[in-house]
């Protein structure tokens, strides 16, 4: 994809030192690798993901999964075969009632958490990163949107905190737990405290009835022939599930109370855009979502567009709206966009969610947005996350791949063919090292090449000073 001037340079930070975890909040128990980088191509990063790696402005980090105190795994949907849960249906209902009605939900029970993922759940501070610029690389651009529509505030969410927590969830649908456990099995009806009552029906059938009686009886009152019962709906009929676009795209009056528009533009980002005859109309790269209410701007998501997915950054919101779950409906909104490019670039076909974080309840939303895989931490394979959830309930690392014999596949065995950039010339770390005077670094670039595999560090340059 990329051309053969363009390259990824990064300067590697290690892992050695424990920081303040987000989700637990253990001072020194959150451990991870990190990078900074000075610019990406989207190809190295779809390879880097895809080994667990993530980005939060132009630092990329890579959790040390046996080690931190809560295990992040990388997760992705398969955007093409989603359908929308329950309480999916219910975010994108009262949007849609919202803008049809002008009714803003009361209270904030439907709100999302807040916590900052550079604060809290984000990397920790490197060494030889400013540590303004580390921050601020997150939060630039919403500052120029807010300083052109004041109604805007600061506020910053993670895509990793876009969806209610699990005690709503598990309160308001209890058949959508996170971990894809039933909390209780409903009662058989009409086997309740009186047996001898008629069999319990659904207030749904009981509606539809009393309304064919009312028609009826008011056609037989006009002289009317009455109507006939409809045809019983046959499993055929119902097997076809209503698509997320029919959700989204329903027909709003028009004269409804507000208007939602969304715009798309690029924003500043260490990925290079990059275009392909086979890719994507708007092409590769990250690019802001702007979401527009009546002329005012609501919430701003960013997300990657990458070879073969959309991977989600980050979004913030207004806290005026946010009765409306705007992180859950922008997901389900850049899943319809997954799926809408998807047309245009047949590879492009899943939906990154960041990282699942099991050890942590309130994390454990993304699970319900299916089919979707965990990556393995150590032969980065992807694997069914129904397969996955077994082993995450006895321990907070687990292998997935139960294949004994399986391992990395992409693991780099001679460091000496990894490219450094040294003194502005791109060689093999062998030459490099032959050049070099002062202790030797290859027991680092040993590692980072690990941690890379091989496919990226025979692309990306190492910054070697």
């Amino acid at each position: 994809m990329a051309g053969n001037k363009s390259y990824t340079i990064v300067e590697y930070f290690g892992g050695d030192d424990g920081y303040r975890c987000g989700y637990c909040k253990n001072q020194t128990g959150n451990f991870s690798h990190g990078m900074w980088s000075h610019t990406m191509t989207v190809q190295d990063y779809q390879d880097l993901i895809d080994r667990g790696w993530r980005r939060s402005g132009k630092y990329v980090y890579k959790p040390i999964m046996n080690k931190t105190c809560c295990p992040q795994y990388t997760i992705r949907c398969h955007a093409l075969k989603f359908q929308p849960s329950k309480s999916h249906k219910k975010v994108l209902k009262k949007m849609s009632k919202f803008i049809s009605k002008g009714e803003l939900p009361k209270g904030q029970e439907d709100g999302e958490p807040m916590d900052s993922v550079c604060e809290d759940a984000g990397p920790r501070e490197p060494s030889k990163v400013c540590h303004s610029e580390l921050k601020c690389a997150s939060i630039t651009d919403i500052e120029k949107e807010a300083a052109e529509s004041p109604s805007i505030t600061e506020t910053q969410k993670d895509v990793t905190d876009a969806a209610p927590t699990s005690s709503e969830t598990s309160r308001k649908d209890p058949a959508s737990v996170p971990d894809g456990r039933t909390v209780a099995s409903a009662p058989k009806p009409g086997l309740g405290a009186d047996a001898s009552r008629p069999l319990c029906r659904k207030a749904k059938e009981l509606r539809k009835e009393r309304r064919l009686q009312k028609e009826q009886a008011r056609q037989h009152n006009d002289g009317a022939s009455p109507i006939v019962s409809p045809t019983p709906t046959t499993p055929a009929q119902t097997s076809q599930a209503k698509p997320l676009e029919d959700f989204i795209n329903e027909s709003l009056p028009e004269n409804s109370s507000h208007c939602l528009e969304f715009r798309r533009f690029l924003c500043d980002s260490p990925l290079e855009a990059e275009y392909s005859p086979d890719g994507p109309e708007v092409g590769y790269g990250s690019f802001h979502q702007q979401y527009w209410l009546d002329g005012r701007i609501v919430a701003v998501g960013v997300i990657d567009i990458l070879p073969t997915c959309v991977s989600s950054v980050y979004l913030y919101y207004h806290p005026d709206f946010a009765s409306l779950s705007l992180g859950s409906y922008s997901a389900l909104r850049e899943i319809a966009f997954t799926r809408q490019l998807q047309k245009q670039s047949p590879k492009l076909s899943y939906y990154y969610l960041g990282f699942y974080i099991h050890s942590c309840p309130k994390m454990r939303y993304k699970g319900q947005y299916r089919p979707s895989d965990l990556l393995c931490p150590e032969t980065y394979a992807w694997v069914p996350i129904e397969r996955c959830l077994p082993h995450l309930e006895n321990s907070r690392y687990a292998r997935f791949n139960q294949d004994p014999e399986a391992g990395d596949a992409r693991l780099l065995k001679d460091v000496g063919r990894a490219l450094v950039l040294y003194r502005r010339t791109v060689m093999p770390y062998a030459a490099y090292s032959r050049k070099r005077k002062g202790p030797s670094d290859e027991a680092e670039v040993q590692q980072y090449a690990g941690l890379v595999g091989q496919d990226c560090a025979e692309r990306i340059l190492l910054y070697r000073a």
